[in-house]
């Protein structure tokens, strides 16, 4: 696996099966020294379709260990999700209150692909490779009084097809004790 992004020549946004949640294509110029891209650029993704979207913090995950794996957590509040290097497979699974509960996508992030999950909608991945920087914007300050809603990462009803099965996963005690599908009432916002 190559920590190589693709290499995209313009920028566009893509609708998924899960309401509001989009996917960017983020265009990647690189040459022998490396690559640049803009990973956020309000302007330019506005007029294709991202909502507005106040940034007010901007968080960094270090992960060390191919394998990790992380969520799933629904928040209330937006993200914007990419990689500054690496790979992960991305999990979405949406936890809202409508037609669209239980409704899941899975993808591999680059740093050519950037994510934008909306509030309610449970985020997870999983490090496809060592040393991957997984960053993230969001449009409200974490506080102690949040109300988060969470899921099992391994989830027989989400059905997400992780590439690195749980026994081989790196997991924190408290991510694997996530309640299932079943068991969680959708969230009204």
């Amino acid at each position: 696996m190559s920590s190589e992004p693709k290499k995209n020549q313009e920028l566009q946004i893509e609708k998924t099966n899960i309401p509001g949640l989009l996917a960017l294509h983020l265009p990647v110029h690189g040459d022998n020294r490396g690559w640049f891209k803009e990973n956020y650029q309000k302007q330019k993704m506005e007029a294709l379709g991202l909502p507005s979207f106040e940034v007010v913090q901007n968080n960094f995950s270090y992960n060390k260990e191919r394998g990790v794996t992380r969520g799933l957590h629904a928040e209330p509040w937006e993200k914007f999700i990419s990689v500054a290097n690496g790979v992960v497979f991305g999990a979405w699974v949406d936890l809202r209150k409508g037609e669209s509960f239980g409704q899941s996508l899975a993808m591999e992030i680059d740093p050519s692909i950037a994510i934008f999950v909306p509030r309610g909608v449970a985020n997870g991945y999983q490090t496809l490779e060592p040393h991957v920087t997984y960053t993230y914007l969001v449009n409200e300050h974490w506080s102690r009084y949040s109300q988060y809603t969470f899921l099992n990462l391994f989830d027989k009803e989400s059905a997400i097809d992780w590439p690195i099965p749980q026994s081989e996963a790196i997991i924190s005690g408290k991510d694997s004790k996530h309640p299932v599908l079943k068991s969680i009432k959708p969230l009204e916002l």
